[in-house]
């Protein structure tokens, strides 16, 4: 099988790769792509895995599935390119920002710059149809996340995991399996439908960054342009 990384992340994910249940999501997502109208872009669906090598994650923040409307989606959670308005959730998201941190609300929601400072990005599942949330669960994304979490989980060097919402949080048993070593912060799911719930007022940004110091790590700056 071709390489998928050109970082330390393929040697860590190459017996994956090569499991039934891998092969078998390669065929169900290469059949959605060539007949559905899928997100994000092919090229795109591994980006939070190109941008944040496996030895530079600092953070893990772990979302459900893809943004489902057209141009949003581009492989990392939460995270729109420049220009595209900010879905509902990503709004919540600056409004917590703002208020934990006082940084202000950014015009483009694209979070480069936070992936560019260990902060890994990755929904539980990694594709979805256009219009249909949680069109791909089930399918052997989750087994796969899963694998990536444990993976993660048995470094060595510590690792904040930021889990928010159900699909999230089901993965914290894997963290807790595989070392206490690590930080778990969790919070109901940024969207208008939960974020009332308390996500609103978990302060998620400045308890990363008081963690990160108690380890003697830079902090990330969350603050965007």
């Amino acid at each position: 099988m071709k390489k998928v990384f050109d970082n330390d992340w393929q040697e860590i994910l190459q017996e994956e790769f090569e499991k039934p249940y891998y092969q078998n999501l390669r065929k169900f997502i290469a059949k959605e792509y060539s007949t559905q109208i899928v997100y994000p872009p092919k090229e795109e669906v591994m980006s939070a895995f190109y941008t944040v090598p496996y030895k530079d994650v600092k953070v893990v923040i772990l979302g459900q599935d893809p943004y489902h409307g057209p141009g949003q989606a581009h492989g990392m959670c939460f995270s729109v390119k420049p220009g595209v308005p900010h879905p509902p959730s990503l709004r919540n998201i600056f409004i917590e920002l703002h208020n934990d941190l006082g940084c202000p609300i950014p015009k483009d929601g694209y979070l480069m710059k936070w992936a560019k400072q260990g902060v890994f990005l990755l929904n539980t599942v990694l594709t979805v149809r256009q219009g249909q949330a949680n069109s791909h669960q089930g399918m052997g994304w989750e087994q796969f996340t899963d694998a990536v979490i444990e993976k993660l989980a048995q470094r060595e060097d510590p690792i904040v995991f930021v889990l928010w919402g159900r699909p999230a949080q089901t993965k914290r048993a894997i963290i807790e399996r595989n070392g206490s070593h690590h930080c778990i912060l969790q919070a109901p799911h940024p969207s208008p439908l939960s974020a009332h719930r308390g996500f609103f007022g978990s302060r998620p940004f400045s308890k990363i960054n008081a963690q990160l110091a108690a380890w003697g790590k830079e902090p990330i700056d969350w603050c965007l342009e």
